[in-house]
């Protein structure tokens, strides 16, 4: 699915060579400031490498158009984004950036229970905690469908229940509908109980690449 050649990003990243493949869980680990985020932010073209090639289902990933790519490729960042409006509202703002048409208000409300988030649709969410938000941005992710999710240590604010919970929701979620999950996660316990590919990071190269087949 996504292949790097002698990809270099400023100071930060120097990746000779790395293959992540198609409809696959690759959890990705290592020490604070070693290229995590800035990696996924070059899988989803938020930022670009200054050489070397990124190919995505064969083709350069600048050949994709904007829109295009976020259809397909969705990223949830580290700090939760709310925007103004309710609950419902923040589910469907990513619908609404990638142009996909508006579901239902029960599809909603499944998104909702499905992620653990015990609220109405008409709730503020403001007024959630930080655990809630995480779990809010990882519906709207969701709700996308994309053929790529890349999360940017997506349970930081839950406690360990919740975060067996939901990211084994994601996990199946993923895997139901033959979708790629890319995760950064402090967690070695985390990585090794959900991945199938795992690639650790030190000082912006990865340096371990294995794939653990997980299924049964």
């Amino acid at each position: 699915m996504y292949q790097l050649n002698e990809v270099r990003f400023q100071t930060i990243l120097d990746i000779p060579s790395l293959i992540i493949p198609d409809q696959t869980v690759t959890c990705i680990t290592g020490e604070s400031g070693s290229g995590k985020t800035a990696f996924l932010r070059l899988l989803s073209r938020l930022i670009t490498p200054d050489v070397g090639s990124i190919l995505y289902r064969d083709q350069p990933l600048s050949s994709y158009g904007a829109v295009e790519l976020r259809r397909q490729v969705v990223m949830m960042p580290q700090e939760t984004v709310i925007f103004p409006g309710t609950l419902g509202d923040n589910l469907q703002a990513g619908l609404r950036f990638s142009e996909k048409s508006m579901p239902a208000k029960y599809l909603l409300e499944e998104m909702l229970d499905f992620v653990k988030l015990e609220k109405s649709l008409e709730t503020d969410p403001n007024q959630l905690s930080g655990g809630e938000k995480q779990r809010l941005a990882l519906g709207r992710v969701l709700l996308m469908n994309p053929t790529v999710l890349l999360l940017d240590e997506p349970s930081a604010s839950l406690d360990d229940e919740t975060e067996s919970f939901v990211i084994q929701r994601v996990v199946e979620f993923t895997r139901r509908n033959n979708a790629a999950l890319i995760m950064v996660t402090h967690s070695k316990r985390l990585a090794q109980s959900i991945g199938g590919h795992h690639i650790v990071f030190a000082h912006g190269r990865p340096v371990i690449n294995s794939g653990v087949d997980t299924d049964e």
